[in-house]
């Protein structure tokens, strides 16, 4: 299924869209697979799964952990393609990377190998839209959505260019600095939330980690929210781990219905 196919279905039934980010291969190839079924089980609509990168400027310590561990179990960007291509759900799959990967790998092979591994999006967080000239033709080319950040402090000529250019959804920071569990959500979220104008749905991200911040979001305009670590915290601490992403991912969901 298509990123654009999963909003309107959501907009239909007047649903926010529950984006979930877990590091693939953490902490192990073999976990990544039971828990994507968790998470969907749980009402995730979306998975982001983390390509890692030994360098993730935008991560923060929660996810820069997942990664670590991932990479210390194998993690190469053959062995993300074989898991991901064996992945056995109908959600929509995006890939969250680095352009270090994208660039040695030769970005066309890169985006050949998400269409064949059933990938419908990539998230690039070090990759201006004004340097990704090539990536975003091919993804085009190859109807796969590219989906560009934008911050609280992007400037409107910008944010222009990002709109023009992203596809899927547009990834908007809920706050300034790296991901990571916050208990609050900034008042500037809000206010990005109501200046970006597009027709392409808003996802709000960066410190999203209950159902009160995602019914919070939902209600102030965004069509999803997404979150990473706390899931990432809960495979860090090996307890239950399946039965407790399924449980945060229901408790997420139920506050996106809410809407």
């Amino acid at each position: 299924m298509k990123i654009r196919e999963k909003f309107n279905e959501l907009k239909n039934k007047n649903e926010g869209a529950l984006i979930a980010y877990i590091c693939a291969g953490d902490p192990s190839p073999q976990a990544t697979e039971r828990y994507v079924e968790a998470l969907v089980r749980g009402g995730a609509d979306i998975i982001e799964l983390g390509l890692p990168f030994s360098d993730p400027v935008a991560d923060g310590p929660t996810i820069q952990a997942g990664i670590e561990r991932a990479l210390n179990g194998g993690m190469t960007p053959d062995v993300y393609f074989r898991i991901v291509g064996a992945l056995n759900t109908d959600v929509p799959l995006v890939v969250m990377t680095y352009y270090n990967l994208i660039f040695r790998r030769g970005v066309e092979k890169f985006v050949k190998d998400c269409v064949a591994s059933g990938i419908s999006g990539i998230i690039v967080p070090d990759l201006p839209a004004e340097e990704s000239g090539e990536l975003s033709v091919l993804c085009k080319e190859n109807d796969v959505d590219l989906i560009f950040l934008i911050a609280p402090t992007t400037t409107e000529s910008r944010m222009k260019r990002i709109l023009a250019q992203g596809s899927g959804f547009i990834y908007l920071m809920a706050r300034l600095g790296v991901t990571g569990a916050r208990s609050d959500i900034s008042g500037s979220t809000r206010d990005l939330i109501r200046r970006v104008r597009t027709k392409t749905p808003k996802a709000v991200g960066f410190g999203i980690s209950n159902r009160r911040q995602a019914a919070e979001m939902i209600s102030a305009g965004a069509e999803g929210v997404i979150v990473g670590s706390a899931f990432v915290d809960i495979i860090a601490s090996g307890k239950e781990v399946e039965q407790r992403l399924e449980a945060l991912a229901g408790e997420l969901k139920e506050g996106m219905r809410s809407k």
